[in-house]
């Protein structure tokens, strides 16, 4: 069996701003020479290109359109139309309903729009979207992130990753999870809020997650600032007994 089959790169896990040595939420996942560009935060691009080019991206996929999940698409979209990136073609973007709109807001300076479709290709998300990407399949389902959110299962040749995005614990993301070789899950909320809506995981729901989903692996990521990695994996591990990592920037992960 190659060991290529399915790879999973750390381009930055921080929330809600980078920090001086981890970008924002960011990662590269990899079957072969088929490179997806998953969530793309702030000072992720900069990571992208020590492993791929913009222009050798299969496609590129976005949980939701907070800034730490999506922010350097608007660099990408420079860097695709009037640098050194030659597109043969737009990169097909997945995204929520309303992205292409939301990059032309902010990009568009003149009365002229400006052109998001030359750099993307972009398919807009809905709950049970598929798409088959190279010798990926990914399957997308909505999430509660009290905005529009999805979380998605890649799969290549019998191996699967499922990311979370941000969310709460939720019906749709421990069915998406189920028997899934590595669950990508958030931490960000160290506790559960004492009243209001509930929109991310705590450790101990990223763990229990991942019980419930029969995950063989789980790998915490988007951890709050008030707690250190270690913190997070050890909170989750309480309620979960498999295998568990950080994702710290520049980590990988190979399935297979």
């Amino acid at each position: 069996m190659r060991s290529d089959l399915l790879r999973l790169t750390v381009l930055g896990s921080a929330t809600p701003y980078p920090s001086v040595d981890n970008p924002c939420s960011g990662y590269l996942v990899s079957s072969g020479d088929t490179h997806l560009w998953m969530d793309a935060g702030t000072g992720t691009l900069a990571q992208l290109q020590r492993y791929t080019r913009l222009d050798q991206l299969a496609a590129i996929w976005i949980s939701h359109l907070h800034a730490d999940h999506s922010a350097d698409l608007l660099t990408a979209y420079y860097g695709a139309l009037y640098a050194d990136i030659h597109l043969a073609a737009p990169i097909p973007l997945y995204g929520p309903p309303g992205i292409t709109d939301r990059l032309a807001h902010f990009l568009t300076n003149t009365s002229t729009r400006s052109p998001i479709e030359s750099a993307f290709q972009v398919h807009e998300l809905h709950d049970g979207h598929q798409a088959h990407i190279g010798p990926l399949t990914l399957t997308t389902r909505a999430v509660a992130h009290g905005i529009t959110a999805f979380a998605v299962r890649i799969q290549a040749e019998g191996k699967s990753l499922v990311y979370s995005g941000d969310t709460a614990p939720c019906a749709n993301l421990a069915s998406l999870a189920a028997d899934c070789d590595v669950l990508l899950c958030e931490a960000d909320s160290p506790a559960d809020p004492a009243d209001g809506e509930k929109v991310h995981h705590t450790p101990e729901d990223a763990g229990a997650t991942a019980y419930s989903a029969r995950t063989r692996q789980l790998i915490v990521t988007h951890v709050s600032r008030f707690l250190t990695p270690q913190e997070a994996v050890t909170r989750a591990a309480t309620r979960y007994d498999g295998p568990i990592s950080y994702a710290s920037p520049g980590s990988n992960f190979p399935l297979g």
